[in-house]
């Protein structure tokens, strides 16, 4: 979705909130439950929540970014509960209340969930978080292709890499007429790569720390790709202006190139029109693929003041019927806003995937994301986003660009002057 329009409906739907919060708070003797959340489909669960329940309600409340907003102001409204990605950091754990308790009792099975995921939200063997959802990487192509694709649900970036070079073609000229893959296209799939390499980014303090010999293996690997399939960076980047200027979608349907690379999120928010004729693999390597970084969580804060509320709250939210009925809901609703399944991605309920999703996501039948596969990411510092953006993008793009002439700023460097600006 395009940044702008994502914009303007998350905004439209937490003015919608806003006015959920007061016409609660006005109409309501005891104080609901307050939650803090970046996340607009919330707000749509809250409006369920208070439809249902007649002792509890509950507002939301938007932040930014939500892990970074704790403790709260001393003339702010405190939340009871915060649902929202990158929770579990040490700048931030420590505001929230271990749920085992909530687990046991009101009926939460952690079998019901996805063991790796649940596992996920456990600090010092406690469970201070609850994962509410997550995502996966994929690589996008057309239908008519899927002959070249000889894997039924994963590829490695070997086989992408292969295939992508097969698919090459070029005018007599020299200059390429067809592309399969490159790269250089996507600044997240280079991220992508040295993940599944084994770089292990990890928070420490403010910043993160990584395995070097494994991100200088990536570059390399990243480099050789560009060599030897697509010659080099600047024709890379050459075929994508003068050919890829559509959306991602809509690239793999003009035979320019094979693949494009769409997360899960963004990849199930395309409209029928949108996705007709497309098809996909998740995207592995070594028996792992890769959860995205922002899996969005459920923390319990420390001070709530509705504390018993806010567990009836969680309880019903991670609950198998609600999910089936929060889905259904937006599909019968027709709702303005694009969403993916539970909260913007595959619910942590593996059942809830399982017998649910298919229904609404038909390219999901036979073709669900399989448990011993999922793989997580490390404790990431609550500014990961910035991190990546400002320092670990920026740092992949010069170093992997075959033509580049200059020697590139180290890693640390980067992290050195990037630190010096926001703390």
């Amino acid at each position: 979705m395009p940044a702008i329009d994502f914009i303007k409906r998350t905004a439209a739907v937490f003015a919608a909130a806003s006015v959920l919060v007061t016409t609660v708070s006005c109409s309501k003797r005891t104080d609901p439950v307050v939650i803090w959340t970046d996340n607009p489909e919330i707000v749509s669960y809250v409006e369920l929540f208070n439809l249902s329940h007649d002792n509890e309600k509950a507002v939301v409340i938007y932040k930014e970014d939500p892990a970074h907003s704790l403790p709260p102001a001393k003339d702010e409204v405190q939340p009871d509960i915060l649902i929202a990605p990158f929770l579990k950091n040490s700048g931030t754990r420590k505001y929230f209340t271990p749920l085992d308790y909530l687990i046991q009792e009101k009926s939460i099975s952690r079998a019901s969930f996805y063991s790796k995921i649940i596992d996920y939200g456990v600090i010092n063997e406690k469970q201070y978080l609850i994962p509410l959802s997550f995502n996966l990487p994929a690589i996008v192509f057309n239908k008519k292709d899927e002959e070249l694709i000889k894997t039924n649900h994963l590829l490695n970036i070997d086989q992408i890499r292969d295939l992508a070079g097969s698919f090459n073609k070029t005018y007599k000229s020299g200059a390429y007429s067809s592309m399969g893959y490159a790269p250089s296209w996507d600044t997240e799939f280079l991220y992508l790569v040295t993940k599944l390499n084994g770089t292990g980014y990890m928070e420490k303090g403010n910043s993160f720390t990584w395995n070097d010999e494994a991100l200088q293996s990536s570059i390399q690997k990243i480099k050789d790709w560009t060599s030897e399939k697509n010659t080099n960076t600047t024709s890379e980047q050459n075929f994508q202006f003068r050919y890829l200027y559509m959306p991602k979608y809509r690239q793999v349907t003009t035979d320019r190139c094979l693949f494009v690379y769409i997360p899960s999120d963004e990849f199930f928010t395309l409209t029928g029109t949108q996705s007709a004729g497309l098809a996909f693999r998740w995207i592995e390597q070594d028996g792992t693929i890769p959860v995205e970084d922002d899996i969005v969580s459920i923390g319990l804060y420390k001070h709530s003041k509705n504390t018993s509320k806010a567990e009836e709250f969680i309880a019903w939210l991670i609950n198998e019927g609600t999910q089936k009925q929060l889905i259904e809901r937006t599909e019968n609703m027709k709702l303005d806003t694009v969403n993916f399944g539970i909260a913007g991605g595959f619910s942590s309920l593996k059942v809830v995937n399982e017998k649910y999703y298919p229904n609404f996501y038909r390219q999901l039948l036979g073709n669900l994301p399989s448990e011993e596969y999922l793989s997580m990411p490390k404790i990431l510092p609550h500014s990961w986003n910035n991190l990546k953006a400002n320092v670990i993008i920026p740092y992949l793009t010069e170093t992997t660009n075959t033509d580049s002439q200059k020697e590139p700023a180290t890693l640390q460097e980067r992290i050195s002057d990037w630190t010096k600006q926001f703390f």
